[in-house]
């Protein structure tokens, strides 16, 4: 038994098909259908003319979006020609550009020294190497980079240890058989800001 077709096109060539075989010969085999052949063709018809009304308002809705879209980006091309000419005029004066709703360019932010740099901690560890990661600072301004630094316990002077772009790092080459105190210290352009905690690890 051949299956129902899904695609528009098939089902209406398939009630084509049995409006011409019950109008022709298919009278003498099908004489009292449920559905007679006229009452098929006029819902065929129906459905022919609202898909074609269907064609006709998907391409005049795509011309409508695209008149919009150009209109559109006239009007964008022309806001910005009189703002940048208002811009000049007025040397950016914010006051006097309000009056067309807009405002000058606002004067960059002072760039702020990090914050500390938090919850460090050595999660990892072997002989001679390490791995340490901690937090970004919760305030202050972006770091670009972090210091590493090491001191030996108990009294050592600090020192740098290494660098990191990121919260992670892995130290090689520690000395061995020697306790060490790790500190980290958040950097950017504006200065550098208050160490870490600080995390102890016999390596």
């Amino acid at each position: 038994m051949a299956n129902f077709p899904r695609p528009e096109a098939e089902i209406k060539a398939l009630a084509q098909s049995i409006i011409n075989g019950l109008s022709g010969d298919g009278n003498t085999y099908f004489p009292n259908p449920p559905v007679m052949p006229a009452d098929l063709q006029a819902l065929l018809d129906t459905f022919v003319s609202s898909d074609n009304a269907q064609v006709v308002a998907q391409a005049e809705a795509q011309q409508a979006t695209e008149t919009k879209h150009a209109a559109l980006e006239e009007l964008t091309i022309a806001m910005r020609s009189v703002l940048r000419y208002a811009e000049n005029t007025v040397q950016g004066n914010s006051a006097k550009l309000a009056t067309l709703g807009w405002s000058g360019k606002a004067e960059p932010s002072p760039l702020e020294t990090p914050g500390q740099p938090r919850l460090l901690e050595a999660p990892k560890q072997g002989q001679g190497w390490l791995r340490l990661d901690w937090k970004a600072p919760a305030e202050g301004g972006v770091p670009t980079f972090y210091r590493i630094e090491r001191r030996k316990l108990p009294s050592g002077s600090w020192e740098v240890a290494g660098t990191s772009l990121a919260t992670e790092a892995t130290l090689n080459n520690q000395e061995r058989g020697k306790e060490w105190e790790y500190r980290v210290v958040a950097i950017n352009k504006a200065g550098e800001g208050e160490p870490s905690n600080t995390t102890a690890a016999v390596l």
